[in-house]
């Protein structure tokens, strides 16, 4: 972990992910941490793996069905077993089935929507 561009090692992590709770070596006190307050956190993630792709990435990208339109991703949704591409009110998949294939640089995303139900 980095804090204002200098490393630092977690020494605890709690909380949820939506609100953590990090200690970090160095900050032993509140006065450590209230002296932190607005600083820059940045964590190194590991590189993805072939076929993993960043939420961000396939936002935005045009879905098609061969040569058939069938619309933008306008955000990815976490559904139980699997997260889905949302275009417009359709979910589609991310598995196997569904996706033929994406290329991100071409921002484009080829489905089966036989396997859609469309």
């Amino acid at each position: 972990m980095f804090v204002d561009r200098s490393p630092r090692a977690v020494e605890r992590l709690a909380g949820t992910r939506d609100r953590p709770i990090i200690r970090v070596a160095g900050c032993s006190s509140r006065q450590d941490a209230e002296a932190l307050r607005g600083a820059a956190l940045a964590v190194p993630v590991a590189p993805l793996e072939e076929g993993e792709y960043w939420a961000r990435d396939l936002v935005g990208c045009e879905v098609v069905d061969g040569a058939r339109p069938v619309g933008v991703v306008s955000r990815m949704v976490a559904l139980p077993s699997c997260e889905a591409l949302q275009v417009g009110e359709l979910l589609i998949p991310m598995v196997r089935d569904a996706i033929r294939s994406i290329d991100v640089h071409a921002r484009r995303i080829d489905v089966d929507m036989g396997f859609v139900g469309e």
